[in-house]
This record gives C-alpha cells, structure tokens and sequence, in this order.
C-alpha cells in the first residue's frame, strides 16, 4: 500500500527550493543593489520559510528567520542598502537556516553571531539614498481599512487567525474589529470552521505589499478589501489604490493555474525506469518469438505492444529530463565565494541553462563540474595584477555552457586565463616518471596528462587546490556516465573543457554486431556510418590500418583480434565508423545484426576496470550483449594510429 507523503519531508523539500531561490537572489541583488523586485523577493522567500517552519514545528528555523526577516526588512523599506558585505551575510545567514532543517537542535548557537553581524550591517548601512528611499516608501504607505475573511477550511488545515492578527498589529494596525455578521447558530457550527472576519484600521498607513505578505499562506479562497480611511483627492488615486488588489487576485488566479504540477518522489521514478526497461526486454524477446512463427494475430499484438512501450519509454525518460539550469545556478554561489577568498574578480556567464538531461545525470555531474569550476579559478583566470600586465581586463570570466550535440549533450567549462602550458606538465610527468624524455606526444595528449591520479602543476598548496586530487576523479566519473572528456588551450587566452554525455544512463537505441560468435552492442548516437571493409585495405601491405572514407583517412580496429575471437571469420566484413567529439575510428566486425532498444546493466564490481564495455544488455533471446565502450575505443585506436604514424616516420628516417 502506497504511504502518504511525510508533511515535514515536503516542508523539507520547499525549503530547499526556497532557500535555491533565496541564494540566487541574494547574488542577483550583489550585482543589482537598486532591483526593488529582487528584495520583495527576498523577503517573500523568508517570510514563507518562517510560516513555513512555525507551521511544520521547525520553532529554530521560524525564530531565527523572524530575526533575518526584520532585519531585511530595513533593506525593504529603504533604510539601508544592499551591499557586497549584506550579501556575504545573508548567504551565511542561509546556509544556517539550512542547517537548522537538516539537524534540528544541534545548531541553534551558531546563528546568533550571524544575527548579530546582520544587525549591524543593516544599522550602518543606511545613508542619504537609503533616507530618501524610506521617505519615499513612507509617502506611498496611504492610511487604509483592512476587511479579510479566511477560507472556511483555514483552521481545519493549521492557519492560526491569532497569529495574523498578531502580524497586522506589527505593521501598525490601530484597530482590529472581529466581523460575527456571519456567525450560524450554535447547532449548525463546525468547530473546525471559520467563520469571523476582521476589519484593521492602519491610520499611519501601510503598503499593499505589505498586507499581501501578511495573508502569504491563505491568499487563495480568502476574501479581502483594502479601501482609504479618508476619501480620495482624485479619481487617478483610487485606481492606483485599486490596481495593487487586482494584481494581487490576478497573482493568485495564477498560483491555483500552477498548482495542478505533482511533486514525484525521486525513487519511485526510478522504480518506474526500471519497469519500463524490464517491458522492453519482455516485448523484445516476444517480438523474436513471433517473428519464428507465421501467426498474423501474434504479430500484430506485438507490433502493437511495440508501439505503446516506445511510446511509454519515450514518455518515462521525458519525465525524468531536468533542464540543466537547476545544476548551473549553485554554481554562483561557489564562483561568489572562490572569487573571494582568492582575491579575482570573476564574471560567471551560463548559457544552455534549458538544455535538458537525466535527472541520475545531473546528480552524477555536480562534482565533477565543481573542481573544474574551481581549478578555472584558482589555476586558470590570473590575479587582477597579472592580468593587468598582460593586456587583459581586471576581471576575469568563466563560462559554463550546455548544448545539444545530436543525441548528446556537450557541457564546456572555459576560462580566459594564462592557458595550460606544455612546456611545463611534460616537465611534471618525466618528474613524475609517467614519460620518458624522447617520447613524443602531442598537446593534446600532455592535456590528458592532467587527469593522472595525483598530478597537479601548482606551484604551492593551496585550501582550495595543488594536492592533485580531484582530476582524475573527475574523469573516472565522466567515463562512469559512458562520456568524454577533453582539454584545449591556447597561451594566454584560456583553456576549455568539454564533457561530451549521453542524454540518458537507462534506455539507449544501440546497434547490435556479431564479432565471431559474440553480439555486441554500439550506442547509436556514437555510429556515423558503416561500410564494406575492402578486401584488401589500402596500406594493408605496409601495416597501415586506415580506410579512406571521401578524402579522410580513418584508422580502424579489428575487434576479432581485439577480442581474442578465434571462430571463422565473416567473408565480407564490415565496418561501423564511431566518433567521439572530433574523433573518429572504425570497428570492423563479422556481421550488423540491426538496431534495438538496448536496457543498460551495470557491470559487476569484479569488472570495473574493464574499459573496453560500458555494461551489458540482456537481448530478445535472453543472452548477454556487451555494450561497448566508444570514447575508450576511439582513444585506443587514435593511440594505435600514432603509434603506426611514428613507425612510419621512423622508417622514411
């Protein structure tokens, strides 16, 4: 039996989108002082968090939050300014309130220092402008009457009325009169019902805004009316009175429009991956049953069946698409703060952001683009001196992008820095013993040198970076999401990385081949072609494996020798050409068998290291396929053809 959702799980899940949104704001506002929106939205998020966590019995959360909140409110209201120390703050103040959710009772101390320091800032920040800005805010407050009636389901759902009477009076209300006009007989009363309305009187003036704020939680079906206390000087005033009540109702209509969106638990959608694979496998091994046979019944269910589990596969990995802007925005507050603490100043530019992938992908990248991110900035971009005296501006930039690439996604992390020097990694690897003093490699290879386990070119270490950890991380995790990852860099102008990924770790379209007596499955997105291996390849005579493909030479791997296959070989053998980034290899094999939905398993433990496969797949006949691995493929052959180049070289020598 399916369990209801846990209330304070779901609390705990809006929070950490309201504290997201929070962040993102509070950096936007670093950037824009003077975007009043982005303060109400400030203090909306807040204000949310503390009814939020009184409701929900988070007294921590709602107490230190009611702290947070009346001191960002003097921000609001224009008595004081938004400041790159407030920001600073206010992002600790936000990382505490998160700590508070996560492990209520252990953290309460903490936030009185943060408090603290937030007080103050907002007590010394105040100045001409943000007079002017109060007084301005002051003249708008108009002295108005409050009507409200809650819904009639308010109380029976945990809205205490005392509590807002209790918040009216903060905002100055003079007067709180109950309304009973509506109150049934004492027989047909329900004692969870609502039934009293209230009407305040604000003679020193209050803001629609802030009303609106007040009523945050039970805007929708409640009835309110806001009207002067003093009759209007002219009839443009009381449109303008009457414009912020219309905005409001017409921002609730559309919040009951939002609210038909379901929040799915994580691991449910999983559970249904799952499923629709193991239907795919099911309706693959029923379509080679009926294909055996000549029941036209039998194939027309099956076809059938076919259609609607592509369709259901199709319909459960849209579900699970993320856009991948949800990943690129934490990373401002990881760029706010390294720039920081290292003393750069840093522009951070995202584009792609609705670039959509698997939601297991997302998770998986955070990682590996956070040390990317943070070598591009502590051993990439320059210190504001150095990149003075190199011509540059002050500011340096990393740029964080997405986009798809056929059935890829292609995530490039680039900087305008000093760029990788050669000189200076082949340097660390003959130190390090991983190349020998005459052995050639290209730059590009040196590049890849950087993913070694423990190699870094830092000169000192650092709190941040300069211990060569992380890396090669990153690369064995990109490879472990069945991708790529590569390296350019060009003196003094940056380096970029680029991950090339899979759009999905669970279902893909494959190609399936016979190499001797094995099936092998290639993922589709990496195959650009296939043709007839000649019978007598150009070059064959001088070792050379490489096929001309219209003017380009492609070096091309035999898999039966790759593979050790000793059954007879195939009289016309065919090849798959198979790229990864710019790179392009052929796999000759005995047969193409055709293409298929292929259900990727996991390899075991005992065969991590393994990187000629990526997993494995079960087929319509319930054997074993492997899938291979192309990026590694691609880099063994692009090693082979070097190795073949310089045996060629060294014989014209």
């Amino acid at each position: 039996m399916t369990q209801s959702a846990d209330p304070a799980e779901t609390f705990r899940q809006e929070a950490r989108d309201l504290l997201d949104g929070l962040e993102q704001t509070l950096l936007d506002l670093e950037q824009d002082p003077g975007d009043g929106a982005l303060v109400d939205a400030s203090f909306r998020a807040l204000h949310t968090l503390k009814g939020s966590g009184a409701m929900f019995g988070y007294d921590e959360v709602a107490g230190f939050v009611h702290e947070f909140e009346t001191a960002f409110d003097r921000v609001r209201k224009g008595k004081a300014a938004i400041s790159p120390g407030l920001v600073r703050i206010a992002l600790a103040a936000g990382d505490h309130i998160a700590d508070l959710i996560a492990a209520p009772g252990r953290h309460a101390a903490e936030g009185a220092p943060i408090l603290e320091a937030l007080r103050e800032t907002v007590d010394t920040g105040s100045g001409a402008a943000s007079g002017e800005a109060a007084a301005a805010a002051e003249a708008s407050a108009e002295s108005v009457r409050l009507r409200f009636r809650l819904p009639p389901d308010a109380i029976a759902f945990g809205t205490d009325p005392l509590l807002l009477l209790d918040e009216l009076r903060e905002l100055g209300a003079d007067s709180i009169v109950a309304l009973t006009d509506r109150l049934p007989g004492l027989e047909e009363m329900d004692p969870n019902g609502t039934y009293l309305g209230w009407e305040a009187c604000f003679e020193a003036g209050v803001s629609p805004a802030q009303i609106d704020d007040v009523f945050l939680f039970v805007r929708d079906g409640m009835e309110l009316t806001l009207e002067p206390l003093r009759p209007p000087k002219a009839a443009e005033e009381i449109s303008d009175t009457a414009a912020p009540a219309d905005a409001a109702r017409r921002g609730r209509e559309a919040e009951g429009r939002a609210a038909s969106s379901l929040r799915v638990p994580a691991e449910r959608l999983d559970e249904l991956m799952d499923r629709v694979g193991e239907l795919v496998i099911a309706q693959s091994r029923l379509a080679q049953i009926a294909s055996a046979g000549d029941d036209l019944n039998l194939k027309a269910v099956v076809e059938e069946l076919e259609r609607l589990s592509s369709g259901l596969r199709d319909t459960t990995m849209g579900i699970r698409m993320v856009p991948i802007g949800t990943l690129f925005s934490r990373f401002r507050r990881l760029v706010h703060d390294l720039s920081g603490e290292l003393g750069k100043e840093i522009d951070f530019v995202t584009s792609g952001e609705e670039t959509e992938l698997d939601k297991t992908m997302i998770e998986r990248l955070a990682d590996p683009l956070v040390h990317l991110i943070r070598n591009a900035i502590d051993h990439g971009v320059e210190a504001p001196v150095a990149r003075g005296h190199a011509g540059k501006p002050a500011r340096g930039r990393v740029r964080l992008s997405a986009a798809h690439t056929g059935a890829e996604v292609a995530i490039t992390i680039a900087d305008d820095g000093a760029g990788l020097d050669p000189a200076r990694i082949r340097a660390k690897a003959e130190q390090n013993g991983l190349l020998m003093p005459e052995q050639k490699l290209t730059d590009q290879e040196l590049y890849q040198l950087v993913f070694h386990p423990g190699f870094s070119t830092a000169s000192e270490v650092t709190s941040i970076s300069g211990r060569g950890v992380g890396m090669d991380v990153v690369k064995r995790t990109i490879e472990g999401l069945r991708g790529s990852i590569e390296l350019t860099s060009a003196p003094g102008q940056g380096t970029v990385a680029t991950l090339r990924l899979p759009l999905t770790l669970a279902i893909i379209e494959s190609m399936l081949v016979q190499v001797g007596a094995g099936r092998y499955a290639i993922p589709l997105s990496a195959v650009e072609e296939c043709v007839e291996l000649p019978a007598a390849p150009e070059g064959r005579e001088t070792g050379r494996n490489f096929l001309n493909i219209r003017g380009r030479l492609v070096p091309f791997l035999r898999l039966r020798e790759l593979f050790g296959t000793r059954a007879e070989r195939a009289e016309h053998q065919k090849v798959v050409i198979v790229s990864a980034g710019e790179a392009r290899v052929g796999m000759v094999v005995d047969q193409i068998i055709g293409n298929s939905q292929t259900v990727i398993k996991s390899l075991s433990k005992l065969h991590a290291d393994v990187e000629t496969f990526s997993g494995a797949t079960i087929l319509g006949d319930g054997t074993v396929a492997m899938i291979l691995d192309v990026a590694a493929l691609v880099g063994f052959g692009q090693a082979y053809e070097s190795r073949l180049r310089g045996e060629q070289l060294e014989r014209v020598a």
